[in-house]
């Protein structure tokens, strides 16, 4: 360790009694702080000096060290004096040093005052303003006779930064120093107390004291019992309040029946003022959204420019594309029109071929039967002569005659035979062709019949409805359809629609002209029996309730379009011609709805109705249509457009009829004539069906025919063949049966040359049949594949036409929007002119009532009602008298009264609330803050007391406020323990020692004072302490140490942490102070 340094500091002015325990040379404070590892840097005594402080003259300035401090010297030398003046110096109360009640008492005698200058160190990063006080802040006190004290707080300089004790106590409170803690600062008075003092409620109050427990304590007692005087005042206020209340309420209807006239006219008169201004704002707002209409406007006028030109742009592309399909589409049908008669011509050719084929076929069959039947003929011819050669010499000459002749008859009958079987074959061709003709004739007649059945049933069905329609005209839409909309109206009223479907649309439909009929049926189609909703939400509802009564397949169609209370305005795009009219005027609409769905959806107002074919194709076709005219229907139901002409599916209407009547006698007509024509069809079918039979039972009879005259063909040639080989002399028929073979051979020939002619006819007509039926065959492909290429293009054309219909719509749309845009900009133009006008003459005019401009945000509206109100009050209170300025002085009194205890009430409310809640959190830190000092501090006395090998207890009650210290001396039995009370002078002061070393490990102070500190210790127990103090401070560079005690402490180590601050011995004469009674206490200023 470094050397250790020892002062002798004597009283300026006196130098009799002079003495300096050593002679070591002074080095300066900065040297000692470089030596030590690390030191206090805030809140520690640099140096204290006194002036004419209790009895002496001049003390000081004492130098003090950051860490242990030793003021050495005897009874009366100040060691005192600078402790009770640090403690006073610092803001202390005079009664805190036990030494004197009053400020006053410490001015020395004779003198008029006494001071006091206390450095404090401010360095390091916790200093506190370092930029006005510097590295050390100078607390000058000066204490007049009179007992007032007065402050300058200076810096390092000298510089006056302050003269206010709030400033010393925010210092204080930033250092943490608390000179009135015991801890911090124990006087000798304070030691003999606790040394003395038996009470172990005093040892408590003392650890209470020491750790500021007992003031916050005393603290939350104090704020506890304020809360309950507080609470009683609040029970007393509340009472308070209502009685106040009801006075304010009293005065203030008597004040509100008087009023005051004055103010009233005044209030009058400046109403009027605000009406003339309010009126011209008034006016000044109805123009601001008219100028900022027409600036909108004007920014929309160059928008329906563009959309303009735009249109003009599709509409010129579309009606391109329409007629560069259109050409395409012509080209195609030309050249389908151009194969069509050709196709036929072929078609015509293949049958005359394929006729020529079979006929040519059935004469070669015939050509080959004859030729087999002479083959078969020839044979027997040559048999016949072999056999009559063979027994000519044996046969006579009659037998060979009537044999002969025999033979000659069953040649004509088999001649007669064959014909007759030639001639039959023919027949029995002819009835089977009349046969398969007669079932072609009876299928077509029987699919026709089937036909005209279900028409009939149709037309059956028809007239029941129509006939259930007299009495429900709903019906004609279908049979469900009543139940269907009971359905609808039941869910409507159960909340499940926003608004109600209208339908069938076709119910709210009335033709003005019944030729019509058929022909808005035909425009309008399955329009007729749709709906009509206002939303999405409403439509999804309507469809589930439609899959009830309708079969899936024939749901009828559902619009969506928001309902509307009027009818489109459609003049401008409507089609208007002075002859025919347009669907939209034809019709009677009930519905508004209805009207304005058909416009959006069918566009019935570009629609004409032409009864005559001929004039609509005049109208649409001949010449250019009419402006707006996208199509036109005719009386029978016909379409006309431009380009194209199609002709109706409906032949008379079937839900739009004003005439029911004549609907059903019409309907009955034609069920009638429907069943005529199927009663005429089924005898025309029993007709064929008989000739059929006919026919075949003629064929069956030729077959039959046919059969026996093949049985007689071969019985007749057997008989032949027998005669001919009977053994006779039949010489002479052999040249007959010879010039029979030969003849025979000839028509072989004959035959067979016909055949071959025939089958090389037949052969070319079959490969002429090939190339026409190819050539038939390449045109119906050729026809095909340009039907199937006009096909899409017909798509494409109706789309283009479409596209062209709906771009001349959309530029006449904006077209009619711009005419009505500019239209609009010219009726605000003049409706600002006009305004403008009158608001500068309303302007004049309240610059007559008013000059100046007056801002109002009240209507003129309430304030022409409010200028009413006050002119009858007034006239009222002209009526009226009475001490006006006393109610309105009592009011102003009572209002005042009641508002202050209001306020002063609610406000005391929050108080007790918030109270309530930071106390309750209070007590309970407080509680374990308590709990932790104590048992911090148990545990540092323990260790304390066992470097002198002894040991004790600290037993804290906190219930009943006792602290009871019990210390075993090592020469004794451990077995007991002893109180404080039972120990020797030295042992005491010993254990106050240990008991205070405990106190400062559990608070925070940047300084430690102890005065005499080892009183009535003896050598051992002195050194002891005085070891433990050393090592305290040893292991507290950061704090300050500062012990007084009368004793050498030349056997101290020697240490730069270490300073000893020897006193001079007092002045004769003068070893005590002349105090006053104790009993007289003053205030301290």
């Amino acid at each position: 360790m470094g050397k250790r340094k020892e002062e002798s500091i004597s009283k300026p002015g006196s130098h009799k009694r002079k003495r300096q325990e050593y002679t070591d040379e002074h080095s300066d404070e900065s040297n000692e702080e470089e030596n030590s590892q690390s030191s206090a840097e805030i809140g520690i005594i640099e140096s204290i000096q006194l002036k004419n402080f209790m009895c002496h003259s001049m003390l000081g300035p004492f130098q003090f060290g950051s860490n242990l401090n030793f003021v050495v010297g005897s009874n009366g030398s100040g060691k005192s004096s600078v402790l009770t003046a640090l403690i006073v110096g610092l803001g202390g109360k005079a009664t805190a040093t036990n030494r004197g009640s009053s400020l006053k008492m410490f001015v020395r005698d004779g003198e008029t005052s006494a001071d006091i200058s206390i450095t404090l160190r401010n360095q390091g990063r916790d200093a506190f303003k370092p930029e006005a006080y510097g590295s050390s802040i100078i607390v000058n006190q000066h204490i007049s006779l009179d007992g007032n004290r007065s402050y300058r707080l200076k810096s390092k300089s000298g510089t006056v930064i302050s003269s206010k004790k709030e400033e010393l106590i925010g210092i204080l409170d930033h250092f943490n120093i608390q000179v009135d803690n015991p801890v911090s600062v124990l006087t000798q008075e304070m030691s003999k107390h606790f040394l003395q003092s038996k009470n172990e409620g005093d040892k408590y109050k003392f650890f209470m004291k020491a750790t500021q427990l007992e003031q916050m304590k005393e603290d939350y007692s104090s704020i506890m019992k304020t809360k309950e005087n507080t609470c009683i005042q609040l029970e007393q206020g509340v009472e308070r309040l209502q009685e106040l209340k009801r006075l304010y309420g009293e005065k203030k209807e008597c004040y509100k029946s008087i009023g005051c006239l004055n103010d009233m006219r005044n209030l009058l008169e400046d109403l009027k003022h605000k009406m003339a201004w309010a009126v011209v704002g008034e006016m000044e707002k109805e123009i601001q959204p008219i100028k900022e209409g027409i600036r909108a406007e004007e920014g929309n006028t160059e928008k329906f420019v563009r959309k303009l030109e735009e249109c003009r742009v599709k509409v010129s592309e579309a009606e391109g594309k329409y007629k560069t399909i259109q050409d395409k589409l012509m080209k195609i049908n030309e050249e389908a029109q151009a194969l069509h008669p050709q196709c036929i011509s072929l078609k015509a050719d293949v049958q005359a071929r394929r006729k020529a084929v079979n006929e040519a076929e059935v004469l070669y069959n015939r050509f080959n039967t004859e030729l087999k039947r002479l083959g078969k003929d020839d044979e027997q011819l040559r048999k016949r002569i072999e056999e009559l050669k063979r027994s000519a010499n044996q046969v006579s000459e009659p037998e060979k005659l009537e044999k002969q002749r025999k033979i000659a008859h069953l040649r004509e009958l088999l001649k007669a035979f064959h014909d007759e079987e030639v001639m039959i074959g023919q027949q029995v061709n002819q009835f089977q062709q009349a046969i398969y003709k007669c079932k072609e004739e009876h299928g077509r007649l029987r699919r026709e019949d089937c036909d005209a059945t279900q028409a009939l049933t149709v037309k059956q069905k028809q007239l029941r409805e129509l006939k259930e329609s007299k009495t429900d005209t709903l019906k004609r839409f279908g049979p469900h359809i009543p139940a269907f909309l009971e359905a609808v109206e039941t869910a409507y009223r159960q909340g499940h629609f926003k608004h109600k479907p209208i339908g069938p649309l076709g119910a709210f439909i009335h033709p003005k002209d019944a030729e019509l009929t058929l022909a808005v049926e035909s425009c309008l189609k399955g329009l007729v029996q749709a709906f009509c909703c206002d939303n999405h939400s409403d439509e999804r509802v309507l469809q589930l309730l439609m899959a009830k009564y309708y079969p899936r397949g024939f749901r009828p169609q559902i619009i969506v379009n928001k309902f509307q209370n009027t009818v489109y305005d459609v003049r401008h795009r409507g089609v208007h011609h002075p002859e025919f009219p347009s669907v939209l005027t034809a019709l009677e609409i009930d519905h508004a709805v209805v009207a304005n769905c058909l416009i959006d959806v069918r566009g019935i107002e570009t629609i004409l109705l032409i009864k005559s074919s001929r004039k609509a194709r005049e109208v649409m076709q001949f010449n250019q249509p009419p402006k707006n005219c996208r199509e036109a229907f005719t009386a029978e139901g016909d379409q006309v457009f431009e380009r194209r002409y199609y002709s109706s599916d409906y032949l008379r209407p079937k839900f739009l009829s004003k005439d029911v009547e004549a609907e059903i006698s019409h309907l009955e007509k034609e069920i009638e004539n429907k069943k005529a024509q199927i009663t005429a069809a089924q005898i025309h079918l029993y007709s064929i069906e008989n000739e059929i039979r006919q026919n075949e039972d003629h064929l069956h009879g030729h077959r039959r025919r046919q059969k026996e005259l093949q049985i007689k063909i071969r019985t007749t040639n057997a008989e032949i063949a027998d005669l001919e080989n009977m053994e006779e002399h039949q010489s002479v028929d052999i040249c007959t049966l010879e010039d029979e073979a030969e003849e025979n051979k000839g028509k072989m020939e004959s035959v067979k040359k016909d055949m071959q002619q025939q089958s090389r006819k037949m052969e070319e007509l079959r490969n002429v049949l090939q190339v026409a039926e190819k050539k038939f065959e390449e045109m119906k492909e050729k026809i095909n594949q340009v039907e199937e290429i006009a096909g899409p293009i017909k798509d494409e054309l109706n789309q283009a036409d479409s596209e062209v219909e709906h771009s001349k719509r959309r530029l006449q749309h904006y077209e009619e929007k711009q005419k009505e845009h500019l239209a609009c900009v010219k009726r605000h133009k003049d409706l600002l002119a006009a305004k403008e006008k009158e608001l500068e003459e309303k302007i004049a005019q309240a610059k007559q009532i008013y000059p100046e401009r007056i801002e109002v945000s009240r209507t003129v509206k309430s304030l022409d009602a409010e200028m009413n109100r006050l002119r009858e009050r007034i006239n009222s209170e002209n009526n009226r008298h009475g001490n006006r300025e006393e109610i309105v002085q009592q009011f102003h009194d009572a209002k005042e009264r009641y508002e202050d205890a209001n306020s002063k009430v609610k406000n005391l409310k929050k108080f007790i609330m918030l109270l309530e809640e930071i106390m309750t959190q209070r007590f309970k830190i407080y509680r374990q803050f308590l709990r932790l000092l104590s048992l911090r501090c148990k545990l540092y006395f323990d260790r304390l007391l066992r470097i002198r090998a002894c040991s004790g207890k600290m037993l804290f009650d906190h219930k009943n406020e006792t602290l009871s210290i019990t210390i075993q001396p090592r020469e004794e039995d451990r077995a007991a323990l002893n109180d404080v009370r039972s120990l020797s002078g030295g042992e005491r002061s010993f254990s106050t020692v240990c008991f205070v070393l405990s106190l400062w490990s559990i608070t925070e102070s940047p300084f430690r004072c102890l005065d005499e500190f080892d009183v009535y210790m003896d050598m051992v127990n002195r050194r002891i302490a005085v070891d433990m103090i050393l090592k305290v401070a040893d292991s507290q560079h950061h704090r300050q140490f500062i012990l007084l005690t009368p004793q050498s402490m030349s056997f101290l180590p020697t240490s730069p942490c270490i300073r000893i601050l020897r006193m001079q011995d007092p002045e004769r004469g003068q070893s005590t102070l002349n105090f006053k009674n104790k009993n007289d206490k003053e205030e301290d200023q």
